[in-house]
């Protein structure tokens, strides 16, 4: 598995391919996912490299297979997707996918584009269908209204005439016409309306019918007709709604303006004969053709149906060759030539631990492509700093991305992760500590984690989702740990196991015990004396009076324990980071008095704490009673402040132990004068080191600059400082802020990790709340009521539980506890300044594809 605590060992490697056997090669590197290669070309335009041709056409049949895609998830076909990753083909079957997807997209596109014409050409015939229909009812209407010219739209008077004059009947003429009509028809004069029939989209008919009567001055009588049924637009598919309208004028001028209004609002026009008999006639063709029609178009959809079910067969492999191709032409463009045009060069990160795995892929891809010379991998000196590599698998990755977030580390530098896998789910359970909630916890990351084959496969885009499953271990390892919190609190659901029988025993009565709501158990009397196996005794949790300040002392005591024992680890993690780097420099002038500063002032409070639990009893008597037990706040901020501490009670001491003062008087002295000491050692050093470079040889420096410790870290690759390149002025000013913010940063973290104690509080209380505002009423109704009753109120009282104290406290305490880490722990030795390694790999570049596609 290489370096669990270090990131790993990383090579700079020149690599000479033969042109022939390069592609073979790259692929091999492609399905490998250990090489990350630099781009020789960084000033050539992407368009002037060798294989952009290539690249093109990837591109190309790439967006004919998205066409293709579209096109099946349009008819909802499932595609076949077998989970397996087909090797990257040959150059030369690069022709055969080519023709392949071109017969395929110009075979759906002609498919389509007849279906769309016969849909429009069906669409046609439906509207003029529905059109012979509706005017057929207006026809057949006797006495109609029509509209009178008037002065406003609103107030038009009404006037009935008929609707029609039929050429070939006088009678129906007249009726037409009226009898003022008909009197005015005399030898060489013959009146009759004009019309007009089509379909208009619903929404625009209002507008449609107010520009009609403002542009034809109500010169024009309009009737119109819905259509119910929803008809399909053959260009995209949709249900748009329409209405048949018919139009009568009297003369070519407004007949002329009525078709400009038409085609101004895409209203579509159809002839409608005149005679009832051609309309009828009419009528039976197109009900005709609407038959044949439909016929052709099931056919056509038939015959579209069977070209995507048997593309969808291999869209998937389609795509994930096609992308290792475009991936490997693209990484060869960032490829050297040489000068016989016959060589590709390239340079490359390697881990140093698969050196020899990369050289058998290369052997493999030189063996397949046949070619007799086999490439060369030559490892390079460098002083670049090399990318930064952790090897993970599916449970650390979670863990490494909760430390590559705050920021990638340096190369070779500590990892925290290793530590991380039981630090954060520890301080997370301290907060989340109960024995019920944990368990819903660990058995749902349980699910996933047993579930983890069948859930990664089915690849679903919610990002919470995946956010829970990525962080499937680490689910499962907060809620295993708040388990065992639970049980050290005895705090399941805010009630309390009596596994091993209370050490506290009652000397009252029962009915003084239920009226008397003052009594306390006195420990010289009611307590056993020996404590209780496993976690706190039960008995607190029916102390009404105490049991928050007996709860408070405890978990803000243990809060500030853990923080302080954090942070000293993460200190003595620096020191690791300055052997390795062999930077004697911050070894002896950052490292040591940092740490002296804080075990000399926190970890002695941590001890003061210790000494109070031992020395100090409600059994004992004084000056070791709990009455003489000095207050640790209190002590440590008068040793701080070097005052005078308050006299004591009666036959009780000052200090906890003989020489307290004088030893609290030097530990503060010792931590004062350490500050100095990490503001001023190391740039003076830096600065002496300096001048001494400048007066001695040349030869002479390397060692000066051992000796101050600012070497590029030797055979560890060069991770360590380049402090000669620094103004001294930027230096000091560095080292000054370093300073403020680890001496400050000393007391402010430690009061940072209170937060443990309040967290844990506040889930205490409010599991406390919803068990005594919502569940114990359930609990008290009685008879079949009350089972009803309780039913509900419990399943109220699960969604509350499950809603806010797992999921929302359990977020809140995640992010306290992110920060805790990032801030309280890794500031103290973690710099991460460096850059991830990013390998040319297959697996990567076709789930990012993937993704891509599917945002």
């Amino acid at each position: 598995m290489g370096s669990l605590f270090r990131s790993e060992e990383m090579a700079l490697c020149q690599l000479f391919l033969q042109s022939e056997a390069a592609y073979a090669c790259v692929s091999e590197l492609g399905e490998l996912g250990l090489v990350q290669f630099r781009d020789l070309n960084p000033d050539v335009n992407a368009f002037q490299r060798k294989f952009v041709n290539e690249v093109r056409r990837c591109d190309e049949m790439e967006r004919k297979l998205r066409y293709l895609e579209k096109e099946i998830k349009k008819d909802g076909i499932p595609m076949l997707d077998t989970g397996d990753s087909p090797e990257a083909p040959q150059p030369r079957e690069m022709i055969d996918l080519e023709a392949t997807f071109e017969k395929l997209e110009n075979e759906l596109r002609e498919v389509n584009q007849n279906a769309e014409a016969l849909k429009r050409n069906f669409l046609e015939l439906t509207e003029l269908k529905h059109i012979l229909r509706k005017t057929q009812v207006f026809f057949d209407e006797s006495v109609p209204t029509v509209y009178k010219s008037s002065g406003a739209y609103s107030s038009s008077k009404y006037r009935r005439y008929p609707q029609m004059a039929d050429n070939q009947n006088e009678d129906e003429q007249a009726q037409l016409l009226g009898e003022e009509g008909v009197r005015a028809s005399q030898p060489g004069q013959n009146l009759k309306l004009g019309f007009v029939a089509g379909v208009i989209l619903r929404e625009r008919l209002p507008a449609f019918e107010r520009m009609l009567w403002r542009a034809c001055r109500g010169n024009v009588f309009l009737r119109q007709a819905m259509i119910e049924t929803p008809l399909e637009d053959p260009t995209n598919g949709d249900q748009v709604h329409k209405s048949v309208f018919i139009i009568f004028f009297q003369g070519d001028q407004l007949k002329t303006r009525v078709k400009k209004i038409c085609e101004g609002f895409r209203a579509t026009l159809y002839p409608c004969p005149e005679a009832p008999a051609d309309r009828r006639e009419m009528a039976m063709g197109v009900m005709t053709r609407i038959e044949d029609l439909n016929t052709v178009l099931g056919q056509t959809q038939d015959h579209r149906h069977r070209v995507l079910v048997a593309a969808a067969k291999n869209l998937k492999n389609w795509f994930v060759k096609v992308r290792k191709i475009k991936a490997i032409y693209h990484t060869l463009n960032l490829f050297n030539l040489d000068v016989t045009q016959k060589c590709l060069i390239a340079e490359c990160w390697v881990p140093l631990l698969d050196i020899e795995t990369i050289q058998l892929a290369l052997r493999r891809g030189t063996e397949r492509s046949g070619s007799s010379v086999p490439p060369i991998l030559n490892r390079m000196q460098t002083f670049e700093n090399p990318p930064t590599y952790n090897r993970t698998n599916k449970f650390t990755k979670a863990f490494q991305a909760l430390i590559d977030a705050y920021g990638v580390a340096s190369y070779r530098e500590m990892n925290p992760a290793p530590y991380t896998i039981i630090t954060f789910p520890f301080l997370f359970a301290v907060m989340f500590g109960d024995l019920g909630h944990g368990a819903i916890m660990a058995l749902f990351g349980l699910w996933m984690i047993r579930k983890e084959k069948g859930l990664a496969a089915q690849k679903t885009d919610n990002e919470i989702w995946n956010i829970f499953f990525g962080g499937r271990y680490i689910i499962f390892l907060m809620g295993v740990f708040s388990m065992y919190t639970g049980l050290i609190y005895n705090d399941i659901f805010s009630k309390s196991l009596n596994i091993f029988g209370s050490h506290w025993h009652l000397s009252y009565n029962k009915s003084t015990v239920m009226e008397n709501k003052f009594l306390q158990l006195s420990p010289k009397g009611d307590y056993e004396g020996a404590p209780y196996p496993f976690g706190m005794d039960p008995i607190w949790q029916v102390a009404g009076a105490n049991k928050i300040i007996f709860h408070n002392a405890y978990k803000m005591k243990i809060s500030i324990i853990f923080g302080v024992i954090h942070m000293i680890f993460g200190v003595v993690m620096s020191w690791h980071n300055h052997t390795y780097f062999r930077n004697r420099i911050s070894l002896l002038y950052e490292f040591i008095p940092q740490l002296i500063f804080l075990l000399l002032l926190f970890f002695y409070m941590v001890l003061l704490m210790f000494i109070k639990w031992i020395k100090f009893a409600a059994t004992n008597d004084k000056p070791y009673s709990e009455a003489c037990a000095p207050s640790i706040l209190i002590t440590f901020i008068d040793m701080v402040l070097f005052n005078t501490p308050k006299p004591p009670p009666e036959r009780c001491e000052t200090y906890m132990f003989f020489g307290q003062h004088y030893i609290q008087v030097l530990f503060v002295l010792v931590a004062v004068g350490c500050i100095p000491v990490m503001l001023l050692a190391k740039p003076l050093l830096i600065m002496q080191a300096r001048k001494q470079a400048n007066v001695q040889p040349i030869a002479g420096a390397t060692s000066d600059a051992e000796a101050g410790g600012m070497s590029n870290g030797g055979s560890h690759g060069g991770a360590g400082g380049h402090e000669e390149e620094e103004e001294l002025s930027e230096i000091f000013i560095h080292q000054s802020i370093h300073t403020i913010e680890y001496v400050l940063g000393s007391v402010s973290h430690t009061a940072s990790y209170l937060r443990l104690w309040a967290l844990s509080l506040a889930h205490a209380q409010l599991a406390e709340v919803l068990w005594t505002m919502v569940l114990s009423i359930g609990l008290k109704q009685e008879g079949p009521v009350g089972g009803i009753v309780l039913t509900c109120v419990f399943a109220f009282w699960a969604i509350l539980t499950v809603g806010i104290l797992v999921l929302m406290e359990g977020l809140s305490a995640f992010l306290h506890t992110l920060r805790l880490h990032w801030v309280e722990f890794q500031s103290k030795f973690y710099k991460g300044q460096g850059y991830a390694f990013q390998p040319f790999s297959f697996d990567a570049i076709i789930e990012n594809g993937a993704a891509a596609a599917e945002e």
